[in-house]
């Protein structure tokens, strides 16, 4: 189980507890849900200084197609937006380089946008390079009107990536979990949480998703048949199964690189412990063999160890044990209270919440290689942080305004993004992996 279900449960209800009954109902994701506003916060440190144009065209298209780029490379922190909205570029265009160079710009983006007779949009783009006074290429993507968003996502990870020498992540999906009245309901959105699709909804909890390596499935925690299971879900499809449905509960799952097996809390034995089990439910190994709740694991990029949380000390602590077993080593010092590991792609950083002076539960980051720990937010309640697959973004749960909301920040802490509903607390955040098959 998770340490912080509920912020009010005691540490061996969260080992041990059980919750009643309820029903769910599994679909196919399709169809769109509530939107999230992005609301950029904070000053960076050196940050490249980009205009992107109005896209010719793209008032006439169902979506904004240039602000939602720019969105996107605000939000990743590497990135300073300098207006442009006056202008009338497109990708055929030749841009007074220089004069975009006297306003301090490094690269300049323009496109547009045009309906084709089928209904779908041709969307294309050029980026230029400013200080080298010529073009960085660009790209034509042509896609149905439930599309554009993807196609300004992929834009936006192009010019990162042409900018940068890194992969962008604004393609990429996030999971999460939102709460109407008695209403829960498991949600796959696009990056910055928009277009919304509803995975699962039920009348009991559902916690603790998980991304598979494909970014196909996503394992999660359900209560609807009177006690914690494990279940593994494909997302398009809607077709799922149970991994993990054993006496006692069944938690925190968390799928190793490969996919081919998960780590789960089980208390079948008698206390919460860690377990390995395949992804088909076959061929269950105990990991950890003590007297305390061992929970919340999450496995290193290398797959050669496991992350987790234990009071085997005490009070909450992070640990790393062989995936073969064997000696388990503690990971936090700092704190007397740190939960909710995960470690990025890199393998360089670990992300965790730990309790700080005042009671305050914070987002925190670990240089693994020599144990520096940073605070990187000041709220209060943060929950459940996720690395984005490219290592350069945190997503995380957090109160603000006596609602749960989901934040990103940069890992050095100064670029925060709120991804709020007007109608839904929202919390379990976890970030998908790349992915290479169509969405």
């Amino acid at each position: 189980m998770s340490f912080r279900v509920d912020r009010r449960r005691s540490l061996q209800q969260l080992g041990l507890g059980l919750m009643a009954a309820g029903v769910g109902s599994a679909v196919p994701l399709g169809v769109a849900h509530a939107q999230f506003r992005v609301e950029i916060a904070g000053v960076g440190a050196t940050r490249i200084p980009v205009a992107v144009a109005p896209f010719r065209g793209e008032d006439r298209s169902p979506q904004p197609v240039s602000a939602i780029i720019r969105a996107n490379l605000e939000r990743s922190g590497l990135f300073r937006l300098v207006d442009a909205s006056g202008e009338r570029l497109d990708e055929a265009a030749r841009p007074a380089l220089a004069d975009w160079r006297a306003r301090s710009v490094d690269a300049l983006a323009a496109g547009s946008v045009g309906g084709l007779a089928d209904g779908r949009y041709d969307v294309r783009y050029q980026l230029w390079d400013v200080l080298k006074q010529q073009g960085m290429g660009g790209h034509s993507l042509v896609v149905p009107a439930g599309d554009l968003r993807l196609a300004a996502h992929r834009i936006s990870d192009e010019i990162f990536e042409k900018l940068t020498g890194e992969k962008g992540v604004f393609a990429t999906r996030i999971a999460y979990v939102s709460k109407v009245r008695n209403r829960h309901t498991l949600f796959v959105a696009d990056s910055d949480g928009e277009g919304a699709q509803a995975a699962l909804t039920s009348v009991q909890p559902i916690i603790s998703p998980a991304w598979a390596p494909d970014g196909r499935q996503l394992a999660y925690v359900s209560f609807e048949t009177g006690k914690a299971n494990v279940i593994v879900q494909d997302v398009f499809s809607g077709r799922r199964r149970v991994v993990a449905g054993f006496r006692g509960t069944n938690s925190a799952p968390a799928w190793s690189p490969d996919g081919r097996q998960l780590v789960v809390t089980l208390s079948r034995d008698g206390g919460s412990q860690l377990y390995l089990i395949g992804a088909d439910g076959e061929g269950l190994r105990r990991l950890t063999q003590s007297n305390s709740i061992d929970t919340e694991a999450t496995w290193a990029p290398n797959g050669a160890s496991i992350y987790f949380v234990s009071d085997r000390g005490g009070g909450p602590q992070i640990y790393q044990v062989p995936v073969q077993g064997g000696a388990v080593r503690r990971v936090t010092f700092q704190g007397g209270y740190n939960i909710s590991p995960a470690i990025s792609p890199d393998g360089r950083w670990m992300t965790y919440i730990g309790q700080v002076d005042g009671g305050a539960f914070r987002v925190h980051l670990m240089e693994l290689a020599n144990g520096q720990v940073k605070v990187l937010t000041d709220t209060r309640d943060d929950e459940r942080p996720s690395f984005a697959p490219n290592s350069r973004l945190i997503i995380y749960a957090t109160r603000a305004q006596g609602r749960d909301v989901l934040m990103t920040t940069t890992l050095d802490g100064r670029i925060k993004a709120r991804l709020a509903t007007a109608a839904a607390d929202v919390r379990e955040p976890v970030w998908g992996p790349f992915i290479t098959a169509p969405r």
